[in-house]
């Protein structure tokens, strides 16, 4: 009986010592993460800027001189800084996501989304939308961060739909296993779903730039948004068929009077 409590309580202390180890390394990765987003926010836009600047200066004040085929490579570079000033901000922001705290409030998301789709839908867009918002709770979450959510999950419905005549977006709820899952589909290109793990993982793209606009970050702060109120996203799709991507949020959730 002895031995048992002995060989317990070592198993107790080498359980303790790799925790204490763990943590250890989890702070001194999260210290070299934030040295680096500090590099890329200062170190490396600095030199991003004068590349950027010195062609526009060079496109205006030689432009008319400059052969055809030189024009297009300083359009070129023009283009790829502006590309890459756009990839260091999303990485940024995603930096500070991972250091950011929840503000947690009771959100109506009714209101969130019928404001959404106002700004999103303006009419001076030659397509209809057609927009199913189902009857949403009232959430005890981050609203800004929430908002991000939704916003971009509608953002990637618009570009998915952009080629259809009859476009189609639907948010509403679903219940599975007992939660509350948010969701929201499109009637818009669709992908293999062999490449859906893609989707998620940053600068990371199933259809050309070309088509859809964007670096290829939205989805991957959905993510980590989602992650941090404790729940998960994932989605499902066919080619040509559309896609519907689901989230779920921690049980503290739905508001209990919604």
């Amino acid at each position: 009986m002895i031995n048992a409590v002995e060989a317990s309580g070592e198993r107790i202390a080498e359980l303790e010592r790799t925790l204490e180890q763990r943590t250890a390394e989890l702070r001194a990765a999260q210290k070299e993460f934030d040295g680096l987003s500090y590099s890329v926010s200062h170190d490396v836009r600095a030199p991003l800027r004068h590349i950027k600047g010195y062609a526009e200066i060079l496109a205006a004040d030689f432009g008319g001189a400059l052969e055809p085929q030189c024009r297009q490579y300083l359009e070129k570079i023009q283009e790829s800084a502006q590309k890459m000033g756009e990839m260091l901000e999303e990485l940024l922001k995603l930096s500070r996501l991972a250091r950011q705290e929840l503000r947690r409030q009771q959100t109506p998301l009714d209101t969130v989304l019928h404001d959404m789709v106002r700004d999103l839908d303006r009419g001076d867009s030659p397509r209809k939308i057609e927009w199913k918002i189902a009857a949403l709770p009232i959430l005890d979450c981050d609203a800004v961060l929430i908002r991000k959510v939704f916003s971009n999950l509608l953002s990637n419905a618009l570009k998915a739909t952009r080629s259809r005549p009859q476009p189609v977006i639907e948010v509403g709820t679903v219940q599975q296993d007992g939660h509350l899952v948010f969701f929201v589909r499109d009637n818009g290109v669709g992908f293999d779903m062999k490449y859906a793990d893609k989707l998620f993982t940053i600068f990371q793209r199933l259809h050309p730039q070309q088509e859809f606009g964007g670096v290829g970050a939205g989805l991957a702060m959905a993510q980590r948004i989602v992650q941090k109120h404790g729940g998960r996203v994932w989605v499902e799709a066919a080619v040509d068929q559309g896609a519907t991507f689901y989230f779920t949020l921690d049980s503290r959730s739905p508001s209990q009077d919604a």
